[in-house]
């Protein structure tokens, strides 16, 4: 996704409403289709705490003339060719009983249902991918701040039932997974929390793109989080990076 580009709930629903309409042209309106909003986008349209997203990934299913009605809406609006797509089922945090567990969020031209992963299940979604650098972390805390601000907060005991349902329990979790969860639960004040993480997470993200730039080719998933770790340290000793 470009990083040029993002994405607000308002105009997210105008592509939807754009994709549906293309869709049913296509493809007429007995054949139903079907997208799951995962991650950032799923963020965005069921909580208040982010404002735009850069990215929109999602479990398609739906006939092969989707592919060209996502091509004709990307050229309507700007946007880029795989505005929408399923990269995300080749990362860690993919689970097919996604399916299972997401909402209904909207219906679009009576063919196009859109649905969503939310509370919970999303918390494990975002504890499993566990990007320092992105949003993952404040984006736990910020569901978690919401459902507070409800009747029915959001338990441990919820989470690990969606960890144990998604993934079948934390063996495969980021080792710091589990207590980072137990040390949100227990805060009083999601505002402060959610403003330190966030500030966090866009230094790291700064603090990597200078890397990559100094060592291009040596940031690689598999230890990125030991060069966050790295850099952290070098600027609490020097007060830069």
């Amino acid at each position: 996704m470009s990083a040029k580009t993002f994405f607000e709930k308002n105009t997210l629903d105008d592509f939807f409403r754009a994709l549906g309409k293309e869709y049913r042209r296509l493809t007429g309106k007995k054949t139903p289709a079907e997208i799951i909003l995962i991650g950032g986008a799923s963020v965005l349209v069921n909580y208040e705490f982010r404002d735009t997203t850069y990215d929109v990934d999602a479990l398609i299913q739906a006939a092969s003339s989707m592919k060209e009605a996502i091509y004709t809406v990307s050229d309507r609006f700007g946007l880029p060719e795989e505005w929408l797509n399923s990269d995300f089922k080749k990362t860690k945090s993919y689970s097919p009983k996604l399916v299972q567990y997401s909402t209904f969020y909207r219906m679009f031209s009576n063919v196009l249902t859109v649905r969503t992963i939310r509370g919970e299940y999303l918390i494990a979604m975002k504890l499993m991918s566990g990007r320092k650098y992105k949003n993952d972390i404040s984006d736990i805390i910020g569901v978690l701040w919401e459902h507070y601000n409800t009747d029915v907060p959001l338990t441990f005991s919820d989470i690990d039932t969606a960890v144990q349902n998604l993934y079948g329990g934390w063996d495969d979790m980021p080792e710091d997974s589990l207590p980072l969860i137990k040390e949100f639960l227990k805060t009083d004040d999601f505002s402060v929390l959610y403003k330190k993480y966030r500030s966090d997470e866009i230094s790291a993200k700064e603090a990597l793109v200078t890397f990559d730039q100094e060592y291009p080719g040596a940031l690689k998933d598999s230890n990125v989080n030991d060069i966050i770790s790295t850099l952290k340290k070098k600027k609490e000793l020097h007060g830069d990076i």
